[in-house]
This record gives structure tokens, sequence and C-alpha cells, in this order.
């Protein structure tokens, strides 16, 4: 290549990398860079103090600047960062990585993944050698165990329950933090007040959700990129006229003589400590939006840089002004510039607050697709920019979660015992899918794994136990929403599988409905039916409890199975694999239409997109094209009109009307079922059910032209 010709490549190349570690800004580390306004406050809440002279002090500093170098900067920007799925990342890219390279997955097993294969972005490209011994060993294990299939999956569940926590937690102890700033210009004011105002501006970054982020997008990177300025531009005045002795603390000695002096304090404090890297994960969940490059090059050139500045700079204020502990953040900022810096906080809470919404609504998109979550109505708020989305039930709940908290709580240490346990959970709960993601996708020896787990892994959980110690001060509140959310998921995952396993095991074949069909006297109507059912082969047994009792159907008829595959995306030309059903004068087909768990359905858009599949797929077929037979019938069938005529015949079937056709089960129990069967089913599953959106209006189906068969499914 011409080096020459190369060159506006690479321009262009590095100027996108840039633009998008720039816009990352606004997005990934609104949580991290917000850390500062509580970390020292929620460290020295609890039985540590200052003692008289500051190697506390500068011990804790040294923690929080070895702990952001280790785990954000080491173990997500180096390691983590690498193993994105197809560009994507997340606890269920984790996942998915480790389904495609195993049979470890167990939502596969609900799914016909017979079609998956000939996805193209399907079959991993991580690694090309050979496997280890090791990976055979996971490999056969988790193959030959199913309950550890179940583990893996729940484990998985945890750590987006934990992220779902977040959502809650996030903005009540950002706004919260920032408001309380106010106290220090007026101390008398009531603790109502604060509380008050919190919850105003709460109400009011939830009431703009509909609007979606990209409408306000524009705003976030600067808002971030002036308060990272701000706060390292106070760090370093502050570390210059206190103490600039404190660049000292920077060593490691100085936490192995925090722990020797503070003992059982000081592994009490760790539990304030993990609040430096909350948010974190967000670099690993927000890839898909950005790239690898551009959020190494936003974190190691810009974030912790001004992060490390801004501590240092409060330790150096905290070392000579001990009795000022609990306002310490501003406290430290000079008089002229305060009200600025109060504003700039406020403003960056929102930014952070609306991120980690943002993510909750991505996550729960994703665990709806993968059928973890119930059907919930999913708004997309930009046809340009992919991934930006609203959900109404999601943001009123998140909404009053948020408010009970701050109301409920109004002690920002409290919801800081519970924030640091859910974030590191999550932290840990990536640690731990990583090992299996070395050993199995990037075949690599089981040492390196070993390692990895052992470094990163035991700094996390000596912060999980610190956190796990104040589950009486207010951590219980992220394992209890957890625990509910686990469960939801779990629930609705289980019955949504036995409700599948169903349909399959009662499913009939084409050959019995068209040999009763005589018998019947079915009936052709002119226009096309698309009948929706979840079985990959056969007729779903809906169908034929409606053909049963109304023998008719209209002259093409499609049946139409939605599936999502353990990708994140899957392009447009390989949505929608059409094959025909029989002889080719009964005008029957069979379209699976496939998604990755990222992928965001237009339904709008659905109809008209499947009629111009079917319409290329008959041109295909009638020009000697061999569309083919479903492969278990292997019927040979000769093309009776030309490719023109068949789509002619098609175009008016679609003028004459298209109908679309629905379950609408009732799945309950056997009588011969457990307690706990007939309870997680009959009660959680039928309550969650009757109260998630039906399947007609997540598919957009109009309601003119929508038929819905009940059934009752005895699982």
């Amino acid at each position: 290549m011409d080096p020459e010709s190369s060159f506006p490549t690479r321009l262009e190349f590095f100027r996108t990398t840039l633009c998008l570690a720039y816009q990352s800004f606004g997005v990934v580390y609104g949580d991290l860079s917000t850390s500062p306004l509580y970390v020292y406050k929620s460290t020295f809440s609890g039985s540590l103090k200052p003692y008289q002279d500051e190697h506390e002090i500068f011990g804790v500093l040294s923690l929080v600047f070895w702990t952001l170098t280790l785990i954000p900067l080491c173990k997500y920007v180096v390691f983590v960062l690498g193993a994105d799925d197809n560009g994507e990342g997340g606890t269920f890219a984790l996942y998915s990585l480790l389904c495609r390279n195993s049979k470890m997955g167990l939502l596969k097993t609900y799914y016909n993944s017979v079609h998956d294969n000939s996805v193209s972005s399907y079959n991993s490209k991580t690694s090309t050698d050979q496997e280890t011994r090791t990976s055979l060993l996971i490999k056969k294990f988790f193959e030959k165990n199913y309950s550890s299939r179940v583990v893996l999956l729940l484990v998985v569940l945890l750590g987006t329950s934990m992220v779902i926590g977040d959502g809650i937690l996030t903005p009540t102890m950002s706004v919260l933090s920032a408001v309380y700033g106010i106290r220090i210009k007026a101390p008398d004011l009531h603790e109502n007040y604060i509380v008050f105002t919190a919850c105003i501006i709460l109400v009011g970054l939830f009431a703009l959700q509909h609007y979606g982020t990209h409408r306000v997008g524009f705003l976030f990177a600067p808002i971030l990129i002036a308060w990272l300025l701000c706060i390292s531009g106070v760090g370093i005045y502050n570390i210059l006229y206190w103490n600039p002795h404190v660049v000292c603390a920077l060593s490691p000695y100085y936490i192995y003589n925090f722990f020797k002096r503070a003992g059982k304090d000081g592994w009490s404090s760790l539990g304030g400590v993990v609040l430096s890297i909350t948010g974190t994960e967000a670099m690993f969940a927000d890839l898909g939006h950005f790239s690898k490059l551009s959020i190494r090059i936003a974190f190691t050139g810009v974030v912790y840089p001004c992060l490390v500045l801004a501590y240092m700079g409060e330790a150096a204020f905290l070392s000579k002004n001990k009795s000022d502990i609990r306002s310490s953040f501003y406290l430290a900022i000079p008089e002229a510039v305060f009200w600025p810096v109060f504003v700039i906080a406020t403003l960056a809470t929102v930014v952070a607050s609306q991120a980690i919404i943002s993510a909750t609504f991505s996550i729960i998109s994703q665990c709806r697709a993968l059928n973890c979550f119930p059907r919930v109505k999913i708004i997309h708020t930009s046809n340009q920019i992919h991934g930006q989305i609203y959900i109404p039930e999601v943001n009123w709940m998140l909404m009053l979660l948020c408010l009970a908290v701050v109301i409920g709580f109004k002690d920002t240490d409290m919801i800081g015992n519970a924030y640091g346990l859910a974030a590191i959970t999550v932290m840990f709960v990536t640690t731990c899918l990583m090992f299996l993601v070395i050993c199995i996708v990037w075949r690599q020896n089981v040492f390196s794994a070993i390692l990895f787990v052992t470094v990163f892994g035991f700094v996390e959980l000596l912060y999980f136990s610190a956190s796990l110690a104040k589950v009486h001060r207010g951590g219980w509140f992220p394992l209890v929403v957890s625990l509910v959310i686990l469960t939801l998921m779990s629930i609705w995952h289980y019955g949504t599988s036995q409700k599948l396993e169903f349909e399959r095991q009662n499913k009939i074949s084409l050959d019995s409905l068209l040999n009763h069909g005589p018998s019947l006297g079915i009936i052709r109507v002119p226009g096309i039916g698309l009948i929706y059912s979840n079985v990959t082969s056969g007729v779903p047994p809906m169908f034929a409890h409606f053909v049963a009792n109304f023998p008719a159907f209209h002259r093409i008829l499609i049946f139409v199975t939605i599936q999502y595959v353990m990708v994140p995306k899957v392009s447009a030309s390989e949505h929608f694999l059409v094959t025909r059903i029989g002889p080719s004068e009964l005008c029957l087909f069979r379209c699976i239409v496939r998604y990755g768990y990222k992928d965001l359905t237009d339904s709008y858009k659905f109809e008209t997109r499947l009629i111009e599949n079917l319409a290329e797929f008959l041109r295909h077929e009638c020009n000697g094209g061999g569309g083919g037979t479903e492969e278990r019938r292997r019927a040979v069938f000769r093309c009776l009109k030309s490719g023109e005529e068949a789509v002619r015949e098609l175009m008016e079937a679609k003028e004459a009307g298209v109908a679309y056709m629905t379950s609408n089960t009732y799945v309950q129990a056997s009588e011969v079922s457990s307690y706990v069967k007939r309870l997680a089913i009959n009660t959680i599953y039928g309550f969650l059910r009757r109260n998630s959106r039906r399947p007609a209006t997540i598919l957009g189906i109009p309601p003119s032209s929508l038929i819905e068969v009940g059934m009752a499914y005895h699982v």
C-alpha cells in the first residue's frame, strides 16, 4: 500500500477515535468522576477517625490511588476490555462468548440452535489455537452437569440485577451528595430541605427521560470535562497550598502502615474506599457505543490523572484540617470558585445519573430479549444512534425507588454502604466470568486465569467483605433489591421455558394437519396470515387448536418465529430465513426472524421487510435457486409459476389483507407439581404475565388485524 494514500485513512481513524473518546466522557465516566464527592466522607464515617498525625489520611489516599490503579486501569482497561463480544461489552457479552465457545449456555436450550451457525457473526473468532487440556475439562464439566449451567446463569443474572440496583443508588447518592454542599454556606438549613431539593432534581431527571438522551447528549461531555478540570485544578491548588508532601502517600508503604495503625477500623473503612471505583463497570458495559481504544485514551489520558489529583488535593487539605472530615470536599474548594464548582458538581451528578439510567434501560432490553425479564414497552428515542431507548414502566419504577431511598435513608453514609456493596458485587462477577473467558475463549494456560483471579479477586473480596459487614447500616438494600429482581427474572425465565417446552412437545406435524384437512372442511380465504409461535418445525398447538374450531385459514400462510441468538447483533441481511413448507400449491411458508440480544426490533417495518424477503425467496426459488423445503421433510416440488407470477399473487394477497395470529396462553402448573413449582408458576409467573405487555403490543400488531387464540398450558 502506498504510504501517502494510507495517511488520510490513518488520519481519519485517529480523528474518529478522538471524537469517540470525547463523547465517552458524557456517557461512560459520569459515575466514576463524581466519586470524590463522597469517598473521604464515607471512609471516615464509621469508627475510623483521623488521628493527630497524617498517616491515616495518607493511608486512605494510598488505598484510593492503588485501587484506581489496580481495578479500573489494570483490570478493565488492560484485560476486560479485550473480552468484547463483536464490539459489545457487559455481563451478557461475557456470557455470550462462553455460550458460543462451549455448551455452557442454559438460554440456548430453549431456542432452536439449528440456524445459529448460519449467522456470520455467530462463530467466535477470538482464537484459532488448539484447545488446552484445561479448556476441554471445563467444557466437559459444564456439558455433563446441568446444575453448573444453572449456577452460571444465576451468577450472570446476579450481576445484572446488581447493575439494575445501581440504577437506583447512583442517582440518589450522587444528587444527594452534591446538594448537601448547600449546608456549607447555610449550616442551619434543616436536613428536610436538602432532601426535598434532591427529590425535586430526581423527579425532573426522570420526567425528562422520555425525550431521549440524544436531545441533551451534546451537553454531557463538556459538563464532565469541565468537572474533571475543576476537581483536578482544585486538587493541584490544595496540594501546593496545604501539604506538598502528600505526593509521598502514593507509596504502598502507607497502606501497610495504615492497617498496622488502624487495625480492624482500617478494614471497616474499605467500605468507603470502594466508592472511589463505582462506575468502573460502565467502561465495559458501554463498550458497544464506542471503541476500546477511545475508552482507553479517555481514561488513561484524562479521567485517571484528574481523579488522582482530586483525591490528593483533598487529602492534603484534610491533613491540615482534620476536624472538617464530614464536609471536606466542599470545604477544600477555594472561596472564590465555590459556587461555580457547586453548580458544575450538581450538573455532573445529573449526567452520572443519566448514564446509569440509560444503561439500566439497555440491560433490561437485553434481559427481555433473552426471556429473562417480563415484556415491557421499549421506545426508540433516536433514529440515528443505535441503542438509545426509553422504557416507561422501568423509568417510573426507578423514580419511585430513588425517592423512597432518599426519603427513607436521608443519610449519604447509609446509601454509600449500599452503593459500594452493589458495585463491588458486579465487579467480582465480572472477575469470575473472566476466569472462564481466559481459559475457554482465549485458551490461555490455567495459571494465567488463576493469577488474574488471585490478584483482582483478592482485592475485590477484601472490599466485598468490608461492605458486607455494613449490611445492617444500609448494605441490606442492594441485597434485597437484587434478590427480588433475581427471583423475578429467574421465575420469568423458568415459566417461559416451561411454556416453550410444552409447545414443542405438543406441536403436530404438517402431514397430520393436512390429512385431517378434508374431514375438517378447511377453507382457504384471500389474504396473508402470519402465525406467530415459538416452534421452528411442525405446527404450533395454538394453530391446530384454532383450525379444529374454525376450519379456515388464509391463501398464503406464514409461520413466524422470532428467535434471539447469542450474538450482540445480526446483520440486516441475515434477519429473515424463509423456507417453504410442503408442495408449492399449498402456499405455506416458515420464516425464522433472528435478532441478537442487543438488536432493537422495528415493529412498524417488520411486515414490509417480511413480505419483501418472501418475494425475494419466490423469485430465487422459481428461477432455479433451489429455495428448498424444511430439511426434515425433504420434499421435492416443481415450481408451477414464474417468479414474477408468484410475487404478483403475493402482492395481491397482501392487498386483500394481512391477519396476525398469536397465542394468549394461560400457563398453570399441573396438579402433581410441587408446592414450590405451583407458587412459582401459578402465583408469581401468572402475576407477571398478567401485568406485562401483551405479545401483540410488543410486536406492534394492529388490533384490527389481530387474532388471539386462548389456550391453557398445564406444565
